[in-house]
Formats: structure tokens, C-alpha cells, sequence
């Protein structure tokens, strides 16, 4: 019977580390969305932004096939920042009374769009990302 156990526990492992690189390793999403995107991480990185730091490789790809109805909503803690970069370029920083949240609704013209997720301090902080597209 332990043996049995033991085996159980490789795939459960393999299936967990699958699961969370693909987290940290999201496919670009095109609209129309046919449901709400969510992209969970950890904020910052080495790369100093106008916005803030940044990692290297962007949290989320999105590319918007027409122009259309976003809202990007971030949670998380520190000082996060929220970075999209593409054909429209914004930039929105958490302040002391949002504890953190920050959102970013508008039309998005066609194109692809970069999201970083940064932090103003250089520190990493969880935070979860939601991308909705709005009627």
C-alpha cells in the first residue's frame, strides 16, 4: 500500500509544477474575450521602468483584434504598478488610499499590449491581475 502512495505523489507533483508554470508563463490572449482573464505573481522585478520595476518578460500578452472595452484590475500589496505597453502606452500607480488596487478601464485600439506588473520600491509583493472585456 505505501508503495501505491508513493507513485500517487509523482504525477500530483508534476500536474502542481505544470500549473504554476503556466502561471508565470501565460499565452497571449486575443479578444474578444470569451471570459475573464485572471494572471496571478509576483510584482517588481531588476528592470527600472517608467513605471516603476519591472521584470523582464511581461506578466500578460493580450492582443485586441478590433477596437475594444477593457478593464485591467490589479490587487496586490507594496506599491504596485501597472504597465501596458503597445500601441497605447499607460502607466497607473497605486497611491495610499486604493490598499493597493489599482483600475484601468477604457476602449483599446487594435494591437498588442505588453502587461507588467512592477513595483515603485524594487520589493516583490503576490498580486492578482484581472482582465474583463465590458459591453
Amino acid at each position: 500500500m505505501k508503495r501505491r502512495l508513493n507513485w500517487l505523489a509523482v504525477p500530483t507533483a508534476i500536474a502542481s509544477t505544470l500549473a504554476i508554470a503556466t502561471v508565470a508563463h501565460s499565452n497571449p490572449v486575443q479578444t474578444p474575450l470569451t471570459s475573464p482573464i485572471t494572471v496571478t505573481g509576483s510584482s517588481g522585478g531588476g528592470q527600472q521602468s517608467q513605471c516603476g520595476f519591472i521584470a523582464n518578460a511581461p506578466s500578460q500578452v493580450i492582443v485586441v483584434n478590433e477596437p475594444t472595452p477593457l478593464r485591467f484590475r490589479l490587487e496586490g500589496q507594496g506599491q504596485p504598478t501597472l504597465w501596458i505597453t503597445g500601441p497605447v502606452n499607460r502607466c497607473v500607480m497605486s497611491d495610499g488610499y486604493s490598499n493597493g488596487a489599482i483600475e484601468l478601464p477604457g476602449v483599446w485600439e487594435q494591437g498588442t499590449y505588453s502587461v507588467y506588473v512592477g513595483d515603485l520600491n524594487q520589493e516583490s509583493h503576490p498580486y492578482t491581475l484581472s482582465i474583463t472585456q465590458e459591453n
